[in-house]
């Protein structure tokens, strides 16, 4: 092993990035599956939107009958969330993450698409934007049935952690 395979550049505690490039994930990277949460009643599906670089995304519906308002419509607004950790650290599918989303769909009565983007340093940037760019106009196009049926494109909210 050569000594810049073993140099730390930067050590941010849920990361260290090494003089070569590699960077060793030690926080924030366990994952969850999709799937019914019996605790809120929220759905969640993984949907792959781009096939060449793997880049998905994490839908979340909320029960369908509890969102439905006085005269029978379903729209709901949709809300794109850009997990946190610095481009290099995190998921769509980390627990904490999750489970929050889980909860804000229950409250709030909207559709989440949570991003996961390609981290650096493997996808340098602006490999990270052009992911949340791409899932941005995936949402609004309502290229999934869940987004054609019940989201609002019209109401379209923005956030991140």
């Amino acid at each position: 092993m050569d000594s810049s395979s073993s140099e730390i550049l930067v050590d941010a505690g849920s990361f260290r990035l090494y003089k070569d490039g590699h960077a060793d994930r030690t926080g924030d990277m366990e994952t969850v599956p999709a799937g019914f949460d019996a605790d809120t009643g929220v759905t969640s599906k993984d949907v792959v939107i781009d096939a060449v670089t793997g880049v998905f995304v994490r839908l979340y519906l909320p029960p369908i009958q509890a969102a439905t308002d006085d005269d029978g419509k379903t729209k709901l607004p949709i809300l794109v969330f850009f997990h946190g950790g610095y481009f290099v650290v995190g998921s769509a599918s980390c627990p904490k993450r999750h489970r929050n989303i889980n909860d804000i769909v229950a409250r709030a009565r909207l559709i989440a698409v949570s991003v996961d983007y390609r981290l650096a340093p493997e996808h340098l940037l602006p490999a990270a934007y052009d992911d949340s760019w791409a899932a941005l106009n995936w949402a609004l196009s309502g290229a999934d049935p869940w987004l054609s049926e019940h989201g609002d494109t019209g109401r379209v909210f923005l956030s991140g952690a």
